[in-house]
Protein backbone atom coordinates (compact mmCIF):
# COMPACT_ATOMS: atom_id res chain seq x y z
CA UNK A 1 0.00 0.00 0.00
CA UNK A 2 2.91 2.38 0.55
CA UNK A 3 3.66 2.25 -3.18
CA UNK A 4 0.21 3.33 -4.36
CA UNK A 5 -1.69 6.52 -3.59
CA UNK A 6 -5.34 7.29 -4.43
CA UNK A 7 -5.62 8.51 -8.05
CA UNK A 8 -8.01 11.34 -7.20
CA UNK A 9 -6.96 14.58 -5.52
CA UNK A 10 -8.54 14.93 -2.09
CA UNK A 11 -9.10 18.41 -0.67
CA UNK A 12 -9.00 19.12 3.04
CA UNK A 13 -9.43 21.99 5.47
CA UNK A 14 -6.54 22.97 7.70
CA UNK A 15 -8.82 25.20 9.77
CA UNK A 16 -12.38 24.64 10.94
CA UNK A 17 -13.44 28.30 10.64
CA UNK A 18 -13.18 30.91 7.91
CA UNK A 19 -11.14 33.18 10.19
CA UNK A 20 -8.45 30.49 10.22
CA UNK A 21 -8.03 30.46 13.96
CA UNK A 22 -9.30 26.96 14.88
CA UNK A 23 -7.31 24.02 13.52
CA UNK A 24 -9.18 21.06 11.98
CA UNK A 25 -8.82 18.71 14.94
CA UNK A 26 -10.12 15.69 13.01
CA UNK A 27 -6.84 15.62 11.07
CA UNK A 28 -4.49 17.06 13.69
CA UNK A 29 -3.73 14.08 15.93
CA UNK A 30 -0.04 13.25 16.43
CA UNK A 31 1.45 10.52 14.29
CA UNK A 32 2.23 7.39 16.29
CA UNK A 33 2.84 3.67 15.88
CA UNK A 34 0.06 1.11 15.71
CA UNK A 35 -0.82 -0.50 19.03
CA UNK A 36 -1.40 -3.70 17.06
CA UNK A 37 0.65 -3.74 13.88
CA UNK A 38 -0.68 -5.03 10.57
CA UNK A 39 1.57 -8.09 10.89
CA UNK A 40 0.22 -8.95 14.34
CA UNK A 41 -3.41 -8.55 13.26
CA UNK A 42 -2.78 -10.52 10.08
CA UNK A 43 -1.13 -13.40 11.93
CA UNK A 44 -3.91 -13.53 14.52
CA UNK A 45 -6.58 -13.41 11.83
CA UNK A 46 -5.03 -16.32 9.95
CA UNK A 47 -3.47 -18.58 12.56
CA UNK A 48 -5.83 -18.31 15.54
CA UNK A 49 -8.82 -19.81 13.68
CA UNK A 50 -6.53 -22.37 12.03
CA UNK A 51 -5.43 -23.47 15.48
CA UNK A 52 -9.04 -23.89 16.58
CA UNK A 53 -9.99 -25.88 13.46
CA UNK A 54 -6.96 -28.14 13.84
CA UNK A 55 -7.48 -28.74 17.57
CA UNK A 56 -11.13 -29.61 16.95
CA UNK A 57 -10.04 -32.52 14.77
CA UNK A 58 -9.39 -34.52 17.96
CA UNK A 59 -13.19 -34.84 18.11
CA UNK A 60 -14.27 -34.33 14.50
CA UNK A 61 -11.81 -36.77 12.86
CA UNK A 62 -12.58 -35.52 9.34
CA UNK A 63 -9.97 -34.16 6.96
CA UNK A 64 -12.64 -32.85 4.60
CA UNK A 65 -14.39 -30.98 7.39
CA UNK A 66 -11.05 -29.41 8.30
CA UNK A 67 -10.40 -28.67 4.64
CA UNK A 68 -13.76 -26.90 4.26
CA UNK A 69 -13.25 -24.87 7.44
CA UNK A 70 -9.74 -23.77 6.44
CA UNK A 71 -10.57 -22.94 2.82
CA UNK A 72 -13.63 -20.94 3.84
CA UNK A 73 -11.68 -19.07 6.48
CA UNK A 74 -8.78 -18.20 4.17
CA UNK A 75 -11.21 -17.12 1.48
CA UNK A 76 -12.97 -14.83 3.95
CA UNK A 77 -9.76 -13.12 5.08
CA UNK A 78 -8.21 -12.87 1.61
CA UNK A 79 -11.41 -11.56 0.01
CA UNK A 80 -11.81 -8.92 2.71
CA UNK A 81 -8.17 -7.93 2.23
CA UNK A 82 -8.60 -7.66 -1.54
CA UNK A 83 -11.69 -5.47 -1.22
CA UNK A 84 -10.16 -3.10 1.31
CA UNK A 85 -6.92 -2.76 -0.67
CA UNK A 86 -8.83 -1.87 -3.85
CA UNK A 87 -10.88 0.70 -1.94
CA UNK A 88 -7.76 2.17 -0.36
CA UNK A 89 -6.20 2.58 -3.80
CA UNK A 90 -9.27 4.01 -5.53
CA UNK A 91 -10.86 5.97 -2.67
CA UNK A 92 -8.44 6.34 0.21
CA UNK A 93 -8.92 8.91 2.93
CA UNK A 94 -6.95 11.19 5.21
CA UNK A 95 -5.85 9.67 8.50
CA UNK A 96 -6.45 11.51 11.80
CA UNK A 97 -2.71 12.31 11.88
CA UNK A 98 -2.64 13.67 8.32
CA UNK A 99 -1.78 17.27 9.22
CA UNK A 100 1.04 16.12 11.49
CA UNK A 101 2.51 14.15 8.59
CA UNK A 102 1.76 16.77 5.95
CA UNK A 103 3.20 19.76 7.87
CA UNK A 104 1.24 22.28 5.76
CA UNK A 105 2.90 25.50 4.69
CA UNK A 106 0.54 28.38 5.45
CA UNK A 107 3.11 31.14 5.59
CA UNK A 108 2.18 33.61 2.85
CA UNK A 109 5.65 35.15 3.02
CA UNK A 110 7.24 31.99 1.60
CA UNK A 111 4.86 31.41 -1.31
CA UNK A 112 2.33 29.09 0.28
CA UNK A 113 -0.16 27.68 -2.28
CA UNK A 114 -3.50 29.46 -2.33
CA UNK A 115 -6.57 27.71 -1.00
CA UNK A 116 -9.81 27.11 -2.88
CA UNK A 117 -13.47 26.56 -2.16
CA UNK A 118 -15.50 28.81 0.13
CA UNK A 119 -13.25 31.64 1.34
CA UNK A 120 -10.25 29.67 0.12
CA UNK A 121 -10.10 27.39 3.17
CA UNK A 122 -9.68 24.12 1.25
CA UNK A 123 -6.27 22.85 0.18
CA UNK A 124 -4.64 19.96 -1.66
CA UNK A 125 -1.41 18.14 -0.86
CA UNK A 126 0.55 20.83 -2.70
CA UNK A 127 0.53 22.71 0.60
CA UNK A 128 2.40 19.89 2.38
CA UNK A 129 6.09 20.25 3.17
CA UNK A 130 6.65 16.55 3.92
CA UNK A 131 8.98 15.11 1.27
CA UNK A 132 8.76 11.43 2.26
CA UNK A 133 6.38 10.00 -0.35
CA UNK A 134 5.85 6.79 1.60
CA UNK A 135 4.65 8.67 4.68
CA UNK A 136 2.34 10.82 2.57
CA UNK A 137 0.83 7.82 0.78
CA UNK A 138 0.20 6.08 4.08
CA UNK A 139 -1.42 9.22 5.49
CA UNK A 140 -3.86 9.25 2.56
CA UNK A 141 -5.06 5.62 2.73
CA UNK A 142 -7.24 5.64 5.82
CA UNK A 143 -10.46 4.23 4.30
CA UNK A 144 -11.34 1.49 4.87
CA UNK A 145 -9.50 -0.01 7.83
CA UNK A 146 -7.57 -3.12 6.86
CA UNK A 147 -7.26 -4.05 10.53
CA UNK A 148 -11.01 -4.18 11.07
CA UNK A 149 -11.68 -5.83 7.69
CA UNK A 150 -9.27 -8.73 8.30
CA UNK A 151 -10.17 -8.97 11.99
CA UNK A 152 -13.92 -9.21 11.39
CA UNK A 153 -13.49 -11.53 8.40
CA UNK A 154 -11.69 -14.03 10.64
CA UNK A 155 -13.64 -13.45 13.86
CA UNK A 156 -17.13 -13.63 12.38
CA UNK A 157 -16.22 -16.72 10.36
CA UNK A 158 -14.91 -18.42 13.52
CA UNK A 159 -18.03 -17.27 15.39
CA UNK A 160 -20.28 -18.92 12.80
CA UNK A 161 -18.18 -22.10 12.87
CA UNK A 162 -18.27 -22.36 16.67
CA UNK A 163 -22.01 -21.72 16.71
CA UNK A 164 -22.54 -24.55 14.23
CA UNK A 165 -20.17 -27.07 15.82
CA UNK A 166 -21.16 -26.38 19.44
CA UNK A 167 -24.86 -26.06 18.52
CA UNK A 168 -25.20 -22.90 20.56
CA UNK A 169 -28.46 -21.75 18.98
CA UNK A 170 -30.02 -25.08 18.09
CA UNK A 171 -32.73 -27.44 19.34
CA UNK A 172 -31.96 -27.28 23.07
CA UNK A 173 -31.12 -24.84 25.81
CA UNK A 174 -27.45 -23.98 25.67
CA UNK A 175 -25.01 -23.77 28.56
CA UNK A 176 -23.62 -20.30 29.22
CA UNK A 177 -20.05 -21.47 28.67
CA UNK A 178 -20.88 -22.40 25.08
CA UNK A 179 -22.30 -18.95 24.42
CA UNK A 180 -19.23 -17.40 26.05
CA UNK A 181 -16.76 -19.45 24.00
CA UNK A 182 -18.63 -18.67 20.80
CA UNK A 183 -18.63 -14.94 21.59
CA UNK A 184 -14.87 -14.77 22.23
CA UNK A 185 -13.94 -14.13 18.57
CA UNK A 186 -16.34 -11.18 18.51
CA UNK A 187 -14.75 -9.81 21.69
CA UNK A 188 -11.29 -10.03 20.12
CA UNK A 189 -12.55 -8.24 17.02
CA UNK A 190 -14.08 -5.47 19.14
CA UNK A 191 -10.79 -5.04 21.02
CA UNK A 192 -8.93 -4.80 17.72
CA UNK A 193 -11.33 -2.16 16.41
CA UNK A 194 -11.38 -0.31 19.71
CA UNK A 195 -7.60 0.01 19.79
CA UNK A 196 -7.76 1.76 16.42
CA UNK A 197 -9.64 4.59 18.12
CA UNK A 198 -6.92 4.78 20.78
CA UNK A 199 -3.92 5.06 18.47
CA UNK A 200 -6.00 7.26 16.13
CA UNK A 201 -4.82 5.52 12.99
CA UNK A 202 -8.37 5.56 11.62
CA UNK A 203 -11.59 7.54 11.82
CA UNK A 204 -14.65 5.73 13.17
CA UNK A 205 -16.16 5.42 9.69
CA UNK A 206 -12.96 3.78 8.40
CA UNK A 207 -13.31 1.17 11.12
CA UNK A 208 -17.02 0.61 10.48
CA UNK A 209 -16.44 0.36 6.73
CA UNK A 210 -13.72 -2.26 7.19
CA UNK A 211 -15.86 -4.16 9.69
CA UNK A 212 -18.81 -4.34 7.29
CA UNK A 213 -16.51 -5.71 4.59
CA UNK A 214 -15.18 -8.37 6.96
CA UNK A 215 -18.66 -9.38 8.15
CA UNK A 216 -19.93 -9.68 4.57
CA UNK A 217 -17.02 -11.84 3.41
CA UNK A 218 -17.30 -14.05 6.50
CA UNK A 219 -20.97 -14.84 5.87
CA UNK A 220 -20.40 -15.33 2.14
CA UNK A 221 -17.39 -17.59 2.66
CA UNK A 222 -19.00 -19.69 5.39
CA UNK A 223 -22.08 -20.33 3.29
CA UNK A 224 -19.85 -21.28 0.36
CA UNK A 225 -18.41 -24.29 2.22
CA UNK A 226 -21.17 -25.27 4.68
CA UNK A 227 -24.77 -26.23 4.03
CA UNK A 228 -26.25 -23.34 6.01
CA UNK A 229 -25.35 -20.37 8.16
CA UNK A 230 -28.10 -20.22 10.79
CA UNK A 231 -30.16 -23.38 10.17
CA UNK A 232 -29.07 -25.47 13.15
CA UNK A 233 -30.09 -28.75 11.49
CA UNK A 234 -27.14 -28.74 9.10
CA UNK A 235 -25.07 -25.57 9.45
CA UNK A 236 -22.24 -27.85 10.65
CA UNK A 237 -22.33 -30.03 7.51
CA UNK A 238 -19.61 -29.20 4.99
CA UNK A 239 -20.29 -29.22 1.25
CA UNK A 240 -18.10 -31.61 -0.72
CA UNK A 241 -17.89 -29.56 -3.91
CA UNK A 242 -19.05 -32.42 -6.15
CA UNK A 243 -22.49 -33.62 -5.09
CA UNK A 244 -25.40 -31.31 -4.39
CA UNK A 245 -26.61 -31.21 -0.82
CA UNK A 246 -30.11 -32.70 -0.53
CA UNK A 247 -32.07 -30.37 1.72
CA UNK A 248 -35.26 -32.38 1.17
CA UNK A 249 -33.87 -35.74 2.35
CA UNK A 250 -35.69 -36.25 5.64
CA UNK A 251 -34.08 -39.66 6.20
CA UNK A 252 -30.51 -38.34 6.22
CA UNK A 253 -28.74 -38.33 9.58
CA UNK A 254 -26.73 -35.15 10.16
CA UNK A 255 -26.29 -35.62 13.91
CA UNK A 256 -22.57 -36.41 13.72
CA UNK A 257 -19.70 -34.03 13.04
CA UNK A 258 -20.30 -31.60 15.88
CA UNK A 259 -18.44 -30.75 19.07
CA UNK A 260 -21.26 -31.66 21.42
CA UNK A 261 -22.93 -34.89 22.55
CA UNK A 262 -26.13 -33.41 23.90
CA UNK A 263 -29.48 -32.91 22.27
CA UNK A 264 -29.01 -35.89 19.97
CA UNK A 265 -25.75 -34.62 18.47
CA UNK A 266 -22.51 -36.57 18.45
CA UNK A 267 -18.82 -36.21 17.66
CA UNK A 268 -16.94 -38.39 15.22
CA UNK A 269 -14.68 -39.57 18.06
CA UNK A 270 -17.60 -40.85 20.13
CA UNK A 271 -19.06 -42.55 17.06
CA UNK A 272 -15.76 -44.39 16.48
CA UNK A 273 -15.55 -45.47 20.13
CA UNK A 274 -19.08 -46.83 20.21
Amino acid sequence: MDRVSPPFERRFAVYQDTQRTVVNTDLAYPEREWILSSIVVGCLAVFLPLGVFTTAQWWLRSFWDWDAAVLGHLHSVLLATLIQVVLKVLVGGLRPSFLDVCEPNLNASISAPEGNGFRDIMYTTTICTETDKTSMRNAMTSFPSGHSAAGLAASVYLFLWLNAKLKVWANRRTEIWRVTVTAMPILLACINCGLLTVDRMHHWYDIVGGALIGIATAFASYRAVYAAVWDWRYNHVFLDGVNSFDYENRDANYAHGTLTEKGGWTTAKRREDS
